[in-house]
């Protein structure tokens, strides 16, 4: 076809308002219709069609095709003899009437308005005859009355008229004067007659005539009225100024009335139709013309377009489109093709900036499906009906909702720079409108939008892709016009939400398959049938909903944010059956057009569908009377034109092709019956799992032409192909996808041949999708992905799959071109200067003064976390070495190692492993490229296999192959800007070379060094960063001391510190090597890598050990780093212990090798950088060590132990003590004069079942990372880099497979050995992106106050601090008969006495008013009140300490706050059932009926009971506290509840129905729970094992009181696993209905006690019938975080915000009271308790945080507790208190701690005030009291009672009794020795004896 380019610059041209001069539109004229061809450019309105027979076919396509080519306006002159042949009105032709009527309805229908003509001029004959000429005043009233008809019939049709014409005719026709004037008269009469009839803007009314006839504009100007003058001109291309001076002319003449030039015949005009253009443009290029429009008639025959038709007939139009359409252009094209020629391989790339993309849609990888309030979609309701494949749903998908990480993480991997998904419209408004927006959807996808934006992807946002919200359906769905809104404003929210970051947006992805599938067919939900109706009118409704979204965008949004939007439209190819049938091309076209055209012609091409489909489908109408097929909705002219040109782009959906024939479809309701076709597939076809897809990539090139041409011709839009994929089913290797490899690789060559060879503007191929996931009806048994799924883990891992890694390759090489090779070069590296020499270490080194400053440090101190970051330049990387993952052990020529030879002998490695394979890295290189992409880590480092290269070891075996994969592997680290760290030697010796001896021979110097310098020469250019040794030390000791690894030579005495003497030389001439050749001209870097576990004395005050620890220190790391980074020598302690030894073992001379002067000046210095590897810490110990046989070992004179404290790993002996890297840098740094250091290498172990979810490798690396951030940040170590151990799981030498360190699982029992990314992958990407531990808001102090009112309080229980056990009538307790049983409470301790409250209000009081606490939280003592718990006996005494207690409260100023109930219940009552005895609710209400009505009036803060969870659980479940029970968990711990609650609801009735009135106060319950985080944060199974955890502690008593009846959590689970162990019902009891209504609502506010958090994961109990199974979860601690004085308490302040916004979200936000929090210690007593000052600090803020910037209504706050108290079943040896209680004396003094000036600050304070605003008053010290302690005190304080010799003595007693022991032991010694002289005089045989005990004395 032609180039269409006039009309694009026409329109243009005229849209910029050149010559409208204010005109709304610019008329572009076509028309009229005629009978025949117009062969002449004089064609009149005689010739025009006058509906004197029926509209010709095809009219409507006809009209169409104009206005898809421009025209807005089209003439119809209406025949005034047809219409009124007698001239009345009355006598009018109905058929003539209702014909035009059609007529012009099918002009407006296709966006066209007609310019309706009265007349020409001359008075038709039959008229003419009757009333005379216009000269006849009788004629003129008869045309009035025709005109006054006509505005009558069609006025409602058309806004633009013209009376007459060709009024100069009647000028230059010899007419009477007369004449002329009645013609003038007429035309005012009928232009005052049509604004009469429509007074309404936008009508106008012309009179027609010449442009020549200029001279009588005067007289008509003078004697009539017109809107615009309409004129017929001659264009003459050879005299443009010419008709611009007749225009000029004309308009002046006119009054400057606008200008239609009504006609235009062209001449003298070049066929150039830029020149023909130009010069029609140039005539209205004139400022001051005002032309309205123009006649494009003779300028569309002289532009020649080869398919718009030159004449006005139909048939002209019909006969050329026939065979002239798209369709057949393209078939034309390619139809002829061969096989060979449409399946050639076009082998070139696309162009620069081509954007490579992958998919997913919310629906199939989300999961989430309830998450942050999601509302439910027609797809969750679908896969909840059971209609998926086995019943198969979307509830947790691939559970993208968490995973966003995951995801971006494969994007990385691929390379892609483009991704395309869908946001849930369900997630984002939950019932499809805007009043239901979740906060958490919205945010979810701004953190994956975020992150794809860090990554540096571009994000492509679908916004409906087919999850309808249900709410939505329910109202009609996409079958309800008002969706038109709904998505309207939901669109118009994303464009706000995200638009900043979002720069491409699809309105829809495949609405035909909504329509199709979802409303026709009912495949889909809705699952609707119904192809005669919804199905159209659902595509209506979208199609006006996305043009309402892309007007939305375009007005609001396009300017600010500069975005597109387009809709991604799914389309088959279609061919015809047989390509020599006209009716198979005709039936092919038919079928695009009703699956692509359906959508597309709309918006691309006219604003209305196709007018092939119309005319389908109204002939089907029209054949099926009875069985009506489709009803076609019509769109009004105005939606017309708002959906015209509503795409910035076109995207295409595309999959598979269809050969398709003509048929009789009848009137069957659908594509096929309505269309007249049917598809067909080639069943040489390839077939997939998806039975509609087949392999056909040829029809994707034909389909882009088609489009470019059917669609884009006029819109000029790129295309962007979103969707391109095929399903490969789930059975057999769904890793090795070679058949999707190949769909790809030929569906991308054919876009590619579209856009090079065919000039189709594709700008983006997008393959579907990035990973499998819920394939609609198919479920789960289709996998689209790029990556595999495994839907069987919860974890739910993502796994590349070969087509994965093939993608990768076409987006690397930008399409197929593999000819371009870019040369990459490194940036070159200097070390910052160059190591001076320093003086041999002393003995002890001076680097003792680390364990001098680090080795004293509180536990506390040790361990508290440290956030901050490394330096900009930091570099962060993975390990890998050639052994443990290459493979490929014999490939290509490689020669064997010396673990080729050791593995591959049976019973070596566990298994019989080896590395034989390993991780075939060798044949898998971009596999390990897309790990090191998706990580986006800063270097690499792995080692060079010496055999690959050099196959014998020396440079004459040189293997070329081995060297192209190095260089394969640098280019491609380079390529992503990874710096190669490349090790020349990693344990994996040729072994030709061992044959020689190995490294115990000195020419292995020599020849390393000539491997170092080809390796250098080879490599250098691109390499900048080389290590000339892993580990040295263990080649010397493991490999020829121990003999453990390769070669294994068993020589611990000798051989050992010949090779490291070896060793050292060999490195350091390779190091002169690049020194003297290579340096200059490579600018890199050259070290060595030294391992070293840190040294850590047994008992730092003991001066020997740090002097063992020192000499352990020097044996392993100062071996090789002394003589490298000192002075070329080894450590003095070194020498000094191997010389003594080898003297002591009659050695001639040290077994320790000596370097000449010659060689230490050589060595010295020969490292640019240190190298460390560390992995563990060891506890050393001095020993005196044997003799023989000679050993390394023995040499050093030092044992070395685990650290016990910390956890273990699958390395045996390997403990993960992570703070020891922090004082191993230190030491390195004051031993070795600050050199910079990398971290070479640092990782854990796990077994080979730890998978992907290996949160142990995660804490691992958050501790350690972050003793190396200590190190930089706070101590000034140049740390410079960190390699984490390692990329992927690998052969780990000895323990082969058993264990792995990687980053990346590898299955090794697959062929393919898959790598898939750990949860540690995800963790190590976010550390190295936040380049270490930035302070998150959690961290970060919040300044600010809390309310006015605030409560400030401190709290004890009676059983912990009373005492008086027996004292005044008080009654036992169950705690006193708990603690009066053996074994119950630790160390036999009770609270008899406890702190002796009872008996010490004063000094209590003196404590309280110190803290400056505006309350006190106390609990009553129930046994203390009613002895035996009923009201037969009130014990006055008992109520009477309590009135002293509240006196002396209130007259304090200090408010009481009393519990009623903490956990002392009266034994008497225990032993008749206790809590479990339903009538403990009667008493609990009577004993509080006298408890307010003896001390209410003194109270104004009750709560009924403290932490019920505890008494329920911890009492009656797992037995631990009393009443000690643990025999029924399954049952007692629920009944127990049931009982409190009931308790508490009837207790909090008494107090508002008796005593509120009177009494004012409030009451509540207390309730406790932990916070709970998932364990694993990205993973939907730990996230709801950590909402079981608050569920059932938290809701298990609040969802009753807060909410009404248990959380359907608790009863759902404990009902279902009651009823499978086959109990007849659940064991959780039921709530009567008047019961929930009775409890609900019972609190004033909730009391809240929370100390800690855990980390939860599920857990399976089997069919084990117990609290802790029904909640089926297990705990952990993260390992930062800080421990405490009780196991189960760990410093976690973050968790603290977060529960109380849970509280706020799920309880309505009720008023809160803290009434507990606080920190144990246990050990000895520092009052300096700075560990404590933390967590007030870091708990009390986030209070504040919740406070301030969640709105939590909190209302106070209570630590606990006021003193040292007894706690519960840990005795005294646990101590929550403020003020320290001196057991050790029997009046038991309260000592005030550290933590009490601060805490009593805060209350002053009432919060924290910001220090930048200067001093605040309240921070002022108080005046020293008499108990204050003084501030930073930190000597520690024992507990005098101590155990002595089987006796509790205090501390005194004890010494004076060791004293006294120790005199009888000296006298006893000196006695022994009198007696051994005189045996010695007397029997001298007895002298060996003698010794013997001499001996053993002084041993004593």
């Amino acid at each position: 076809m032609t180039n269409l380019l006039w009309a694009v610059c026409l329109y243009a041209f005229c849209r910029c308002g050149y010559g409208v001069n204010g005109q709304e539109e610019f008329m572009l004229l076509a028309g009229p219709l005629t009978e025949e061809p117009a062969r002449s450019s004089r064609t009149g309105v005689n010739d025009a069609f006058d509906c004197s027979r029926p509209i010709p076919p095809g009219s409507e396509q006809y009209f169409a095709y104009l206005q898809s080519r421009g025209v807005t306006h089209f003439k119809v002159p209406l025949s005034w003899a047809q219409l009124l042949p007698t001239g009345l009105p009355s006598q009018a032709r109905q058929d003539v009437v209702t014909c035009y009527q059609t007529l012009l309805r099918q002009l407006l229908e296709v966006g066209l308005q007609p310019l309706v003509v009265l007349h020409g001029s001359t008075v038709p004959d039959t008229l003419k005859s009757r009333y005379g000429g216009w000269e006849s005043q009788e004629l003129v009233e008869v045309f009035l009355k025709y005109a006054e008809f006509a505005f009558q019939e069609f006025g409602a049709l058309a806004h633009s008229w013209v009376t007459l014409s060709e009024l100069d005719h009647v000028w230059h026709d010899g007419q009477p004067a007369i004449s002329q004037q009645n013609i003038l008269q007429l035309n005012k009469n009928i232009y005052q007659l049509f604004h009469q009839h429509f007074p309404g803007k936008g009508r106008r009314l012309s009179m027609g005539l010449r442009a020549t006839a200029a001279a009588m504009l005067s007289q008509i100007k003078a004697s009539t009225t017109m809107d615009f003058l309409s004129v017929h001109i001659e264009f003459d291309c050879s005299s443009v100024s010419n008709i611009a001076m007749e225009l000029r002319t004309l308009q002046m003449s006119s009054g400057n009335l606008p200008i239609l030039i009504y006609k235009m015949n062209v001449h003298e005009c070049s066929y150039d139709q830029f020149q023909l253009l130009g010069n029609f443009l140039q005539v209205l290029n004139h400022n001051d013309l005002n032309i309205l429009g123009c006649d494009m008639k003779d300028m569309l025959g002289k532009l020649d377009m080869q398919d718009v038709p030159t004449g006005h007939s139909i048939q002209d139009y019909t006969r050329r489109t026939m065979f002239r359409n798209s369709y057949q252009s393209v078939w034309d094209k390619f139809g002829a093709q061969t096989t060979t020629e449409r399946d050639s391989f076009f082998e070139k790339s696309f162009p620069s900036g081509f954007q490579w993309a992958t998919s997913s849609e919310s629906f199939k990888v989300e999961g989430g499906w309830l998450e942050g309030g999601k509302g439910e979609t027609i797809w969750d309701h679908f896969g909840h009906n059971g209609l998926a494949f086995a019943n198969q749903t979307a509830d947790q998908a691939c559970d993208s909702y968490h995973k966003v990480d995951y995801d971006v993480y494969l994007l990385r991997g691929l390379d892609v720079n483009t991704y395309q998904f869908s946001i849930s419209w369900a997630r984002i408004f939950p019932s499809g409108y805007r009043g239901s927006q979740s906060d958490k959807g919205v945010l979810y996808y701004d953190k994956l939008v975020n992150a794809l934006i860090e990554s540096g992807i571009q994000p492509v946002v679908t916004l409906y892709h087919w999850d309808l919200p249900q709410a939505l359906q329910e109202l009609g769905g996409w079958t309800n016009a008002s969706i038109v809104d709904a998505f309207k404003d939901y669109a118009d929210f994303c464009f706000s939400r995200f638009g900043d970051r979002v720069k491409t947006w699809n309105t829809f992805s495949s609405p035909w398959v909504v329509s199709h599938a979802g409303y026709g067919t009912g495949e889909h939900p809705p699952g609707l049938k119904d192809y005669v109706v919804a199905s159209y009118q659902v595509t209506h409704n979208m199609l006006k909903s996305h043009a309402e979204a892309w007007h939305v965008y375009n007005d609001k949004y396009r300017v600010k944010q500069g975005g597109k939007v387009g809709i991604a439209l799914n389309s088959d190819w279609a061919e015809p059956m047989n390509p020599s049938k006209p009716e198979d091309i005709a039936a092919a076209n038919r079928y695009l057009q009703h699956m692509l055209g359906w959508f597309a012609h709309p918006i691309f091409v006219d604003g209305d569908y196709p007018a092939i489909l119309k005319t389908q489908i109204e002939e089907k109408r029209k054949k099926c009377p009875l069985s009506e097929p489709a009803r076609l909705p019509h769109f009004s002219p105005e939606e017309r034109k708002k959906i015209q040109g509503t795409a910035d782009f076109l995207g295409l959906n595309h999959y598979t092709s269809r050969l398709v024939s003509s048929s009789d479809g009848g009137c069957t309701p659908s594509p096929q019956g309505v269309g007249d076709f049917q598809a067909h597939v080639d069943p040489s076809w390839p077939s997939t799992a998806s039975a509609w897809i087949f392999s056909a990539p040829w029809g994707l090139r034909r389909l882009l032409n088609y489009i470019s041409t059917e669609y884009l011709n006029v819109t000029k839009v790129p295309i962007y192909i979103t969707g391109n994929g095929m399903a490969t089913q789930y059975s057999g290797d769904t890793l090795n996808d070679t058949s999707r490899i190949e769909y790809m690789k030929r569906y991308i060559n054919e876009a590619l041949k579209a856009l090079a060879l065919d000039g189709v503007d594709v700008q983006r191929f997008t393959v579907q999708s990035l990973m499998d996931g819920f394939e609609g009806r198919q479920g789960y048994n289709q996998r689209f992905g790029l990556h595999q799924v495994n839907f069987e883990d919860a974890d739910r891992p993502r796994t590349p799959k070969q087509s994965a890694y093939f993608y990768s390759q076409v987006i690397k090489q930008n399409g197929f071109d593999i000819s371009k090779d870019n040369v990459l070069k490194a940036v070159t590296r200097q070390p910052t200067r160059l190591l001076t020499a320093l003086s041999s270490s002393e003995v002890p080194s001076k680097s003792k003064v680390i364990w001098e400053k680090f080795s004293h440090q509180s536990k506390f101190q040790r361990d508290v976390y440290h956030y901050g970051t490394f330096p900009q330049d930091f570099s962060w990387g993975v390990f890998s070495s050639a052994y443990q993952i290459e493979g490929g052990w014999n490939a290509d020529g490689k020669g064997p190692s010396i673990w080729d030879t050791f593995t591959q002998k049976p019973g070596s490695i566990p298994a019989n492993a080896n590395g034989d394979v390993a991780c075939d890295s060798y044949h898998r290189l971009e596999e390990d490229l897309y790990m090191l992409r998706a990580l986006r880590v800063n270097s690499y480092r792995f080692s060079l296999s010496w055999s690959r290269i050099f196959p014998d070891g020396w440079r004459t075996s040189l293997n070329q192959k081995g060297v192209d994969y190095y260089n394969r592997l640098i280019e491609g680290l380079l390529a992503y800007n990874i710096t190669p760290m490349v090790t020349i030697y990693h344990w994996d010796l040729p072994q030709a070379l061992q044959n020689l001896g190995g490294w115990d021979n000195v020419d292995m110097i020599d020849i390393f060094n000539d491997f170092c310098d080809f390796c250098f020469a080879t490599f250098g250019d691109r390499v900048k960063f080389w290590i000339t040794f892993n580990q040295p030390h263990s080649i010397a000791w493991s490999g020829y001391g121990l003999g453990q690894i390769p070669p294994n030579v068993k020589n611990p005495g000798t051989a050992p510190y010949r090779v490291a003497h070896n060793l050292i030389k060999a490195h350091a001439k390779a190091y002169h090597t690049y020194d003297d050749k290579y340096r200059k001209t490579q600018g890199g870097l050259v070290s060595i890598a030294l391992n070293a576990n840190w040294m850590e004395p047994k008992d730092v005050n003991v001066p020997r050990e740090v002097v063992a620890a020192d000499r352990a220190m020097q044996f392993q790391l100062g071996w090789f780093a002394h003589p490298i980074f000192k002075n070329g020598d080894y450590p003095d302690t070194m020498k000094w212990q191997v010389g003594n030894k080898s003297e002591l073992q009659r050695l001639s001379e040290s077994r320790l090798p000596s370097f000449t002067q010659e060689e230490k000046s050589f060595i010295r210095g020969t490292a640019d950088i240190f190298c460390l590897n560390h992995y563990t810490t060891k506890i050393a110990h001095h020993a005196t060590l044997r003799l023989t046989p000679q050993s390394y070992e023995y040499d050093k004179d030092v044992s070395e132990a685990e650290e016990n404290d910390s956890p273990n790993t699958a390395i045996s002996k390997q403990r993960a003590v992570a703070w020891g890297l922090r004082r191993l840098l230190n030491w390195i740094k004051e031993e070795y004069g600050d050199p910079e250091i990398y971290i070479s290498e640092n990782g854990v172990a796990t077994d080979s079942k730890t998978t992907w979810d290996d949160s142990v490798r995660v804490f691992y690396y958050k501790t350690y990372i972050d003793e190396a951030l200590k190190a930089y940040d706070i101590d000034g170590v140049k740390v410079k880099g960190y390699i984490a151990t390692s990329l992927m799981d690998s052969f780990e030498w000895l323990n082969g497979y058993k264990v792995g360190f990687g980053l990346h699982h590898v299955d090794f029992t697959h062929p393919n050995l898959p790598r898939t990314p750990k949860y540690s992958a995800h963790f190590y990407y976010q550390v190295m992106k936040d380049n270490g531990f930035p302070p998150s808001e959690d961290e970060k102090m919040l300044y600010g106050h809390f309310r006015k009112d605030f409560l400030w309080s401190v709290s004890t229980a009676s059983y912990q601090i009373e005492g008086g056990w027996r004292a005044d009538g008080k009654g036992l307790s169950i705690w006193d008969t708990f603690a009066h049983t053996p074994l119950r409470v630790f160390d036999d301790d009770n609270g008899d006495i406890a702190c002796d409250s009872y008996n010490k209000i004063e000094e209590d009081f003196a404590m309280l008013k110190q803290l400056k606490v505006t309350h006190y939280r106390f609990s009553i003592s129930w046994p203390r009140v009613l002895p035996d718990g009923t009201t037969d006996y009130v014990n006055e005494a008992g109520l009477n300490y309590y009135r002293k207690l509240l006196d002396a409260l209130l007259a304090a100023n200090i408010q009481p706050h009393a519990t009623l109930y903490h956990w002392d219940l009266p034994q008497a009552l225990q032993d008749v059932g206790g809590w479990e005895n339903d009538t403990i609710v009667a008493r609990f209400r009577d004993y509080a009926d006298v408890i307010f009505s003896q001390l209410g009036h003194k109270v104004k803060y009750w709560i009924t009971i403290n932490e019920p969870y505890n008494v329920a659980n911890i009492g009656h479940g797992y037995g631990t506290a009393a009443p000690g029970i643990s025999f029924r968990p399954g049952t007692l711990p629920y009944i127990v509840a049931h009982n409190l609650i009931k308790a508490h609801a009837e207790t909090w009735h008494l107090y508002n129905d008796k005593y509120r009135a009177k009494q004012n106060g409030i009451i509540s319950i207390t309730i406790n729970s932990d916070w709970s985080e998932p364990r694993n944060p990205y993973k939907q199974e730990d996230i709801d094992a950590a909402r079981r955890v608050v569920q059932f502690q938290l809701g298990w008593f609040a969802h009753p009181i807060f909410n009404g009846d248990y959380s359907n959590t608790m009863k759902t689970i404990i009902r279902e696993r009651s009823l499978a162990a086959g109990l007849p019902k659940s064991r959780l009891p039921e709530f009567s209905p008047e019961e929930i209504k009775r409890i609900k609502g019972t609190y004033d506010y909730f009391g809240f006690n929370h100390y800690t958090t855990v980390l939860a994961f599920p857990v399976d109990f089997g069919k084990l019938q117990h609290y802790d199974a029904d909640r089926g979860v297990g705990t952990i601690a993260d390992r930062t975080w800080l421990d405490s004085g009780s196991s189960w308490l760990k410093v976690s302040p973050f968790g603290f915000r977060r529960i109380l916004n849970f509280i706020k979200e799920e309880y309505g936000n009720p008023p809160i009271i803290i009434t507990e929090n606080g920190i144990s210690e246990r050990g000895p007593v520092d009052l300096n308790d700075i560990q404590r000052i933390y967590y007030f600090e870091k708990y009390i803020n986030q209070l504040l945080k919740a406070y301030l910037l969640d709105a939590v209504d909190i209302r106070g706050y209570t630590a606990w507790t006021l003193m040292d108290n007894l706690e519960w079943a840990t005795g005294f040896s646990e101590r929550f208190g403020l003020f320290y209680v001196n057991r050790s004396d029997p009046n038991l003094p309260r000592v005030a701690k550290a933590s009490v000036a601060v805490y009593s600050a805060m209350i002053k304070c009432n919060g924290f005030p910001d220090p930048a605003s200067g001093p605040h008053d309240c921070l002022n010290p108080a005046p020293e009291g008499k108990l204050q302690c003084c501030s930073g005190t930190s000597a520690p304080l024992t507990d005098d009672n101590v155990n002595f010799l089987g006796m509790k003595l205090t501390t005194n007693d004890a010494e004076n009794g060791l004293h006294s022991t120790f005199a009888l032991l000296i006298v006893a010694i000196f006695g022994a020795i009198c007696s051994s002289v005189c045996f010695c005089v007397s029997r001298k045989q007895s002298r060996k004896k003698h010794l013997e005990t001499m001996m053993l004395e002084n041993r004593l």
